[in-house]
């Protein structure tokens, strides 16, 4: 049997403004290409199909039309789990009806009964078993009492987790008994294991409160022959067990990413054993990050001007000299190019927009309401002009929050 595992598709995600559903559209049609050449028997896509749980309406359309399409091939079985971004009542829906194609979605975490599934061969015996563990919320998993305390619910978080993963593999156990001790078990599951790694601004946020984010690989039965995980974007095992790994996200949802290698993994089962490989995803948009003083920016982006293809750029100006029109140098330069530039940071004005009182603070760390005051103070804007520029910023920020959420 031959498995395809991949996931955080984050549909409908956009970049500083720059909708991505060409992108995302090409890797579908990718996806598609590759089960077809690979003669896959299933899919996994472990969870964040959507990057919100009310999806745009072209992203939608990317995911339903990927699923008739991919239903029309030889592989067998499609098997889709929820993620944190995701709504599982939205992923749920359709569940009944899309099961008639092999599609199989567990958007809500169930009984042991409800997310374990029996993958038929073409025979109708049973080739395979998947214990489809979506995103476990806090109030799938444990109780919460009065006056507990932090260590208490890290304890209790982790608990839980345990205690349902050891009750759907027991679960599949008794199944894989009955129906041949060979059978390959398989298990999906989003969270962030110990041990994980995340890449700056890749967009990965933490499952919950506090640190208690983090699951040990114990958590994990032994007797789970392939553990298919999503949540953390780059492609990782869990604790060097090769058994046990993330497929990371096709897409680079990020700068911090520019450059990395995007795949996914493919599963071949001899019997109970897997072979495991990857098959690197082509890259459909170059981003790059430039960093340093002006003359090395200015130099870097006239190598990329004779670039044939779109480049997003996001630029960190740190140099010493006092430059109030970066902006505007940077348009200049990049006038007439393919070069599109997403993000400019010029640190000689956030370092004095933060001010010497404020120096253990992050621009990261701060509301962008709090960052626009600070710029105000830095220019000394007089008070009399600063609620007609507050009210203005705050209907920009809506503006592009509105934009982003109704966009297709």
């Amino acid at each position: 049997m031959k498995l395809i595992h991949t996931a955080d598709w984050h549909l409908g995600r956009a970049l500083y403004g720059r909708k991505r559903y060409d992108e995302q559209g090409a890797f579908l049609d990718w996806l598609l290409a590759t089960l077809s050449a690979e003669h896959a028997d299933a899919l996994i896509i472990a969870g964040d199909i959507f990057d919100s749980g009310n999806p745009p309406n072209r992203a939608q359309a990317l995911y339903y039309d990927f699923l008739c399409r991919a239903a029309a091939t030889t592989c067998r079985h499609i098997i889709i789990t929820a993620g944190n971004h995701d709504s599982p009542t939205f992923l749920d829906a359709p569940r009944e009806l899309l099961r008639a194609l092999n599609i199989h979605i567990i958007g809500s975490a169930g009984s042991p009964v409800d997310e374990t599934l029996l993958l038929r061969a073409p025979d109708g015996s049973v080739e395979a078993i998947c214990c489809a563990v979506p995103y476990l919320r806090e109030r799938d998993i444990r109780s919460v009492d009065a006056g507990e305390s932090g260590d208490d619910k890290a304890r209790k978080l982790l608990e839980g987790i345990r205690a349902h993963y050891a009750a759907t593999i027991a679960h599949a156990e008794t199944l894989r008994a009955t129906h041949g001790a060979d059978i390959p078990l398989i298990a999906t599951g989003h969270l962030f294991a110990a041990g994980g790694s995340t890449t700056d601004g890749d967009g990965t946020r933490d499952l919950y409160i506090g640190s208690l984010a983090h699951v040990p690989a114990d958590a994990f039965p032994a007797t789970i022959d392939y553990l298919a995980l999503g949540h953390l974007h780059r492609p990782q095992t869990v604790g060097g067990d090769p058994t046990r790994r993330y497929s990371g996200a096709p897409l680079a949802f990020g700068f911090g990413e520019a450059g990395q290698e995007k795949s996914l993994t493919l599963v071949t089962f001899a019997g109970r054993r897997p072979h495991i490989s990857t098959l690197a995803i082509p890259c459909w948009q170059t981003l790059v990050r430039i960093h340093g003083d002006w003359p090395a920016i200015k130099n870097r982006l006239h190598d990329l001007a004779a670039s044939t293809a779109p480049v997003w750029l996001e630029i960190e100006y740190d140099g010493a000299e006092h430059i109030a029109d970066l902006r505007e140098r940077l348009q200049q330069q990049t006038e007439g190019t393919l070069l599109d530039i997403l993000r400019i940071k010029n640190n000689r004005i956030t370092a004095r927009v933060l001010a010497q009182d404020h120096a253990a603070e992050r621009l990261d760390d701060l509301d962008p309401n709090d960052v626009f005051s600070r710029c105000l103070d830095a220019h000394n804007i007089p008070a009399e002009q600063r609620p007609d520029l507050h009210a203005a910023y705050r209907q920009i920020l809506t503006d592009i929050r509105e934009a982003d959420n109704n966009a297709e």
